[in-house]
């Protein structure tokens, strides 16, 4: 699909709203497969033994994933940096946010092949959906200065988290019916063998959802204004280019105290959403297999719908209060989250933090994004690179987070001291965002 003759002007209502139709196709990805049905099928896999013979070694199956999510996550951040400022020097970051979206997409359709006898290739396709995902995000984040000027750009933010709560919703509402009734869509075998099967295919129906939605964003982001051909004397031009960041950053006091706040709360953040559901399953006390596949799809629900409000309440708050005291109060609310969960243990009380996830869970992630992006020096060309900046932060976060999360579910068998542990970045997250000046937030 070719781009309009004509781009769009920044700041324009049709493009803030094909900026924000890629959080409708991606967050798919998010929802079926971080978050409700691989990790159902996951554990399901894993009935009769908890360990994975991992190169040699009996390991967590939880533990294994923790650390195959971390491994990702250090790629992100190595080639992140090499490939944005790439797009920066050629501008064209539209054709490199392509190929992760299709290299990720393939790889959710390859999920389907992911069965005990096939756990390394399966583990592959899962690392390489992955690093599809996270990598097409640092190219999509940095378009939001390019699409929408300042005043704009917490509510765009929001619209983007909002439109994914509403498209992953509907795709995973789908999916449950295919895995609740399997013959409805002639899936066949015993009840557990189809409901197996219908699992296997929604990771299919991620990954078409994803290239096909995609489209819309395509055609309206801009392009680029010049084509270069790409060389070995500017392949490592993104290191360059963080480098100068860097640099910038004594320069703007702003940049320079938000990082190592969002370091350590996206740490933590990103660390529990990746393994809440891996949580529900091993950790709260379901009557039945049948009870905890529709408990941990209706709590997955449940936080995505409180989450399209919750977002949208987070941009207007911020627009009262200010972003950093917002972001505070955010961290705040997740630090005490953090102590509940670990009393958590009916499916009642789960229910109830998963409401109250919902609602901090996208303000915190949008009025991360936008703030940052209002924190960039006025007329900034190489946005990309500012952006990829903010994601290798976040990125190295969740290596970090995961690592000690695998770490302490193996050491200690449980979770539960795994999330308690994070209230210390929480905490320390909010406390240094209360140092940064205000005047622009």
């Amino acid at each position: 699909m070719r781009s309009p003759k004509v781009p769009l002007e920044k700041g324009s209502k049709k493009l803030i709203n094909a900026w924000a139709s890629y959080d409708w196709a991606n967050s798919v990805y998010s929802l079926v497969i971080s978050s409700a049905i691989f990790p159902i099928y996951f554990g399901a896999l894993f009935v009769d033994q908890n360990t994975i013979s991992f190169f040699g070694s009996d390991i967590k199956n939880t533990a294994v994933i923790s650390f195959v999510t971390a491994f990702a996550f250090v790629i992100v951040a190595f080639i992140s940096p090499i490939l944005s400022g790439i797009a920066d020097y050629i501008g064209n970051k539209k054709k490199f946010m392509k190929i992760f979206v299709y290299m990720g997409s393939l790889s959710c359709v390859g999920l389907y092949f992911f069965e005990l006898e096939t756990i390394y290739l399966g583990l592959f396709f899962y690392f390489l959906a992955m690093v599809g995902i996270w990598s097409s995000l640092v190219f999509y984040n940095s378009y939001l200065p390019d699409i929408a000027y300042p005043e704009q750009q917490d509510r765009a933010s929001a619209r983007g988290f909002s439109m994914g709560y509403v498209g992953s919703v509907l795709l995973l509402l789908a999916n449950l019916a295919m895995v609740m009734q399997p013959q409805w869509f002639g899936i066949t075998g015993t009840p557990g063998e189809a409901s197996m099967k219908a699992m296997r295919y929604s990771f299919v129906s991620v990954g078409i959802w994803w290239a096909f939605f995609s489209q819309y964003a395509f055609y309206f982001l801009p392009k680029g204004n010049h084509e270069v051909k790409v060389t070995k004397d500017i392949f490592w031009n993104g290191f360059k280019e963080l480098r100068l960041v860097w640099n910038q950053l004594d320069q703007h006091m702003g940049l320079k105290r938000f990082l190592p706040a969002f370091f350590l709360y996206s740490m933590a953040l990103q660390t529990v959403l990746l393994v809440a559901a891996y949580f529900g399953e091993e950790e709260i006390s379901w009557a039945s297999s049948s009870e905890k596949t529709v408990g941990l799809i209706v709590s997955i629900l449940l936080i995505q719908i409180v989450a399209i409000f919750g977002a949208i309440l987070t941009s207007r708050a911020s627009e009262r209060f200010g972003n950093i005291n917002v972001l505070v109060a955010i961290n705040a609310i997740w630090a005490v989250l953090c102590v509940v969960a670990y009393y958590t243990r009916t499916p009642l009380q789960f229910y109830i933090v998963a409401g109250f996830v919902g609602m901090v869970m996208g303000g915190l992630q949008s009025l991360s994004r936008s703030t940052y992006s209002k924190l960039i020096p006025d007329n900034t060309q190489d946005t990309t690179s500012f952006f990829s900046f903010y994601d290798v932060t976040e990125k190295i976060g969740i290596v970090i987070g995961m690592i000690c999360f695998g770490l302490i579910d193996h050491i200690s068998g449980s979770m539960r001291n795994s999330i308690l542990f994070f209230i210390i970045f929480f905490i320390f997250g909010g406390i240094m965002l209360l140092r940064i000046p205000l005047k622009r937030s």
